[in-house]
């Protein structure tokens, strides 16, 4: 398979290093500090694109991989905003495929925040919050993994309607609290309190590897299916 790469920082590198070891071949590097942007004689001869970039930039790279008819495996967050129009592209026969994280063990902890805010939907004195610590490169806060556990929470707890940020819980609110310190990859903790006790689900990545490889895996998936395409399609949960 021939992959295209939008945004050849750390990320890029490492999809890079995994693509190739699982067989693909990467034809374009798009990155503006790598001298090599759209006009690429690679770039249209992709099977898929990986992108990887910037929150302000994400939609107009979206649109030069539309305009090739090119799928799109996105790991960008902070744009969601126009997400509609994509999908509306998606309906006319465009392919993109979003995660707000990309690791496997992520997306079973998506569905474990589920399942336990189901069983706690009857415990009124249990208080839920949320911690999230990304690097300080991270630009976004917080981070689309943080809103997709949020949104899990508000879909299975009658009390909680929104989340806010860096505030304190209130009745129909999820506080989240975002920190950004040195090299961290993606540490995500939700915690339900009472007065009696505490239960806490914790996730932590160790390494940027975990994220690559199942962007590498959706984008074999995205070659070959069309439309709008999301982590629950790949993973069938």
């Amino acid at each position: 398979m021939k992959i295209a790469l939008i945004g050849y920082g750390k990320m890029g590198k490492t999809i890079e290093k995994i693509a190739q070891d699982r067989g693909h071949e990467v034809v374009a590097r798009i990155d503006p500090f790598n001298g090599e942007d759209f006009s690429s004689a690679g770039f249209p001869t992709a099977d898929v694109v990986i992108e990887f970039t910037r929150p302000e930039a994400a939609y107009d790279n979206y649109m030069a991989c539309f305009k090739h008819n090119l799928p799109v495996v996105s790991g960008t967050t902070g744009w969601l905003d126009k997400l509609p129009e994509i999908k509306k592209m998606c309906e006319n026969g465009q392919t993109f495929f979003y995660a707000s994280n990309f690791s496997i063990g992520v997306n079973l902890f998506f569905q474990l925040n589920k399942q336990l805010a189901r069983l706690m939907n009857a415990h009124n004195d249990y208080e839920v919050s949320m911690v999230e610590v990304h690097h300080t490169q991270k630009l976004d806060a917080p981070s689309g993994t943080a809103i997709t556990l949020a949104e899990g929470l508000i879909e299975n707890l009658d009390r909680k309607s929104k989340w806010e940020l860096d505030k304190q819980s209130t009745p129909d609110a999820i506080a989240i609290e975002a920190q950004r310190e040195g090299e961290v990859p993606g540490i995500h903790t939700i915690k339900y309190e009472s007065e009696v006790d505490e239960i806490t689900i914790h996730h932590s990545a160790k390494s940027r590897q975990g994220f690559a490889l199942g962007a590498v895996i959706a984008a074999e998936f995205a070659a070959k299916n069309k439309g709008f395409l999301t982590m629950s399609d790949l993973l069938k949960l």
